[in-house]
């Protein structure tokens, strides 16, 4: 039930970037100084945290389709669907961890 609420909640968050991401890519043509106004807000403190949170919702997504997509290709793998969630986990916390502290690093260099 978990990897399901995480998988809904983290689609959620991957849709809500997209469209961030459509607006920002829009601002380039229609108004150049909002798009460099909202480059500065990604680079805030604020801003890297909101990345360090897409790339965790992204991330989780993409692991845990991989995930989806084992059990319906091999059906009979299902019966290690916990087993496999527990690797998803893993795998995230192995390449999330430090794939935030390398996001996050300016702004502790900033700080201290």
């Amino acid at each position: 039930m978990a990897a399901w609420a995480f998988h809904r909640i983290s689609g959620i968050g991957v849709w809500l970037f997209i469209i961030l991401h459509i607006i920002d890519i829009w601002l380039i043509g229609v108004n150049p100084e909002l798009y460099d106004y909202l480059g500065q807000i990604y680079s805030s403190p604020p801003g890297r945290v909101m990345e360090t949170l897409l790339g965790a919702a992204l991330f989780y997504h993409a692991l845990n389709g991989m995930r989806i997509v084992v059990m319906d290709f091999w059906p009979a793998l299902t019966v290690y669907h916990r087993q496999m969630w527990r690797i998803v986990w893993i795998v995230f916390f192995a390449i999330g961890l430090p794939g935030a502290y390398i996001i996050l690093k300016p702004i502790w260099e900033a700080v201290g």
